[in-house]
């Protein structure tokens, strides 16, 4: 029998304490602690983050610095710099990853899965047929083939330029 471990995802899992306030709005202020926040670019109003509980390798999500709870808190520039940082998310996933498809969506609210309700963000999900195999429908299990330092390196050294 096979074993994989994960640890870094028991927290997680068991949904565990976080912490103290908004983690969001923590990597908005802490632009000196990109790389161990693993931040890709930033915008002036938003940024881009890599996701730590990755549904597939290169999963980032498009995040406004300051703690926007819901889509109405979202004025036409901070809407249209996201919407850029989505597009130029797009591309640098296509270029470093060659997915398939990618699924690019909001989870609003606790009840529609979002893990931070509070602070509103875009996911990008790399996908390739037959990504999700029996460790995922299975064990609910995820297996990765890359660490998020080399995702954040590969996603970096493929960001498009403005």
């Amino acid at each position: 029998m096979e074993h994989l471990f994960a640890g870094w995802r028991a927290q997680f899992v068991a949904g565990g304490e976080r912490p103290a306030g908004c983690v969001f709005c923590t990597i908005g202020a802490e632009s000196e602690n990109d790389d161990s926040n693993y931040v890709i670019a930033r915008g002036k109003l938003s940024f881009v983050v890599m996701n730590l509980y990755p549904y597939t390798s290169g999963h980032l999500m498009v995040v406004p610095s300051s703690h926007v709870g819901d889509l109405a808190g979202l004025d036409g520039e901070l809407t249209n710099e996201m919407l850029g940082l989505v597009r130029r998310s797009h591309d640098a996933l296509v270029a470093a990853y060659h997915p398939e498809g990618i699924n690019v969506g909001m989870n609003l609210g606790r009840a529609a899965g979002a893990g931070i309700a509070d602070h509103v963000h875009v996911h990008l999900v790399p996908r390739w047929s037959g990504d999700a195999n029996f460790m995922s429908t299975v064990a609910e299990t995820r297996v990765l083939p890359e660490t998020l330092s080399d995702s954040l390196a590969k996603l970096r050294a493929h960001w498009p330029a403005n």
